[in-house]
């Protein structure tokens, strides 16, 4: 696994890739999110939640990602002025939010819709646009743009 770093003033956005490739995919449906999410996920899919944020050009291609947090069997932390920032640092055009439920259950809680609006507001502001959240489980997924709640 490659490592690639793009450090600016004091937050660091770091990029871990398998191939250099997947760096260029373009995302076109909650399907090719998914494939991409699980290409770069790693061992903690069943274990705890965790937070990636993509980062896409004006085209969708992917131009970055993170993990921006992990954290317990039930949650995690998602800092909505981390994402702005790193969506700023790279210059992103759309950004695509991506969180697993170890549980196994897709559906969103409450705190998972809340947040997933109060991050597209605030990058509203940037003009940088929200195209999706999923929801990730080792067998299925939910998304947020599907369904309509985006």
């Amino acid at each position: 696994m490659k490592r690639f770093e793009n450090m600016v003033n004091e937050v660091g956005l770091t990029t871990y890739v398998k191939d250099k490739k997947i760096l260029r995919t373009v995302i076109k449906s909650s399907e090719d999110i998914v494939k991409f999410c699980r290409d770069m996920w790693d061992e903690d899919l069943l274990i705890r939640e965790c937070f990636y944020v993509v980062f896409l050009n004006r085209g969708n291609y992917t131009i970055s990602w993170t993990k921006l947090s992990e954290g317990s069997t039930a949650g995690t932390v998602v800092d909505t002025k981390m994402i702005a920032k790193m969506a700023l640092d790279v210059l992103a055009h759309n950004v695509i939010l991506c969180h697993n439920h170890p549980s196994g259950n897709t559906k969103p809680s409450e705190a998972d819709i809340s947040i997933t609006k109060k991050i597209k507001e605030a990058l509203k502001s940037l003009e940088i646009d929200v195209i999706d959240h999923i929801i990730i489980t080792d067998e299925s997924y939910f998304s947020f743009s599907d369904e309509g709640i985006l």
